[in-house]
């Protein structure tokens, strides 16, 4: 039974972090809860409750301020290090984002399907996102189907995609952390999801989501002004280019 380290990156959003660490706190594991939260510069306040939250909840806390002044976003140095103590562990590494809630099955499901043997040589599995409906949402909407197509053809419950992956709620095997360094990774970019993805296919690896096996996802509750991509798309746009913001 391989180890596995859960890991959510954190930026304010205090509100949905607690949701986030309740919910995975309550998970059902067949082997110990290792999860760490890595807090990328929140304020003060926020940062505070991060403390008293994970003495009461018993996680590992790492403020990136007592270890780099780089601004935020440092998904980098967050996927460096966790990759690191995976890979000196031995264990498969689990990113749950601080605005995504699991059920208390959700990482056990996973972990089954992949060491149950159909996960043929995996190399991501993600669990498939909600939203406070009940529908397919951001960043899946390509598995969508409609009510014909569903009657038509009853989706699987797992299907390997060579489209992208987020990091919502998804596990990166020891196998692939093993067979990718991430200070490889383009520091000029923010984030690597789709990067990393693309990565894991052309490896090899197959990439996998579970449309049976959803989580409820509240997208960009830590950065607010990414949710004008759907409300004011032109809006966003001139911010992420005139401000260099959200670099895939």
């Amino acid at each position: 039974m391989q180890n596995l380290h859960i890991i959510t990156p954190v930026k304010d959003s205090p509100d949905t972090t607690r949701r986030t660490v309740e919910c995975i706190m309550a998970s059902q594991l067949d082997r110990p809860l290792d999860y760490t939260i890595y807090n990328d510069f929140s304020s003060p306040e926020t940062t505070q409750a991060l403390t008293r939250l994970a003495a009461d909840k018993g996680f590992r806390l790492v403020n990136l301020q007592d270890l780099t002044d780089h601004p935020s976003p440092n998904y980098l140095l967050v996927l460096q290090m966790a990759q690191q103590r995976a890979l000196e562990e031995q264990a498969h590494l689990l990113i749950v984002e601080s605005d995504v809630m699991v059920e208390e099955k959700t990482i056990q499901q996973m972990l089954h399907f992949l060491e149950k043997g159909d996960a043929t040589h995996a190399g991501m599995i993600a669990a498939v996102t909600i939203d406070k409906e009940g529908d397919i949402c951001f960043p899946y909407h390509y598995a969508r189907q409609s009510r014909f197509q569903r009657w038509l053809h009853p989706r699987p419950a797992v299907v390997a995609t060579r489209k992208r992956l987020s990091f919502c709620c998804t596990l990166l095997t020891l196998q692939l952390l093993q067979a990718y360094d991430f200070h490889q990774l383009n520091p000029e970019k923010n984030w690597f999801d789709v990067f990393i993805s693309h990565k894991s296919l052309e490896l090899g690896f197959n990439n996998y989501l579970m449309l049976d096996n959803a989580v409820l996802h509240l997208p960009h509750g830590s950065r607010p002004w990414k949710r004008l991509k759907y409300t004011h798309p032109l809006k966003y746009y001139w911010t992420k280019y005139t401000k260099g913001l959200d670099k895939i």
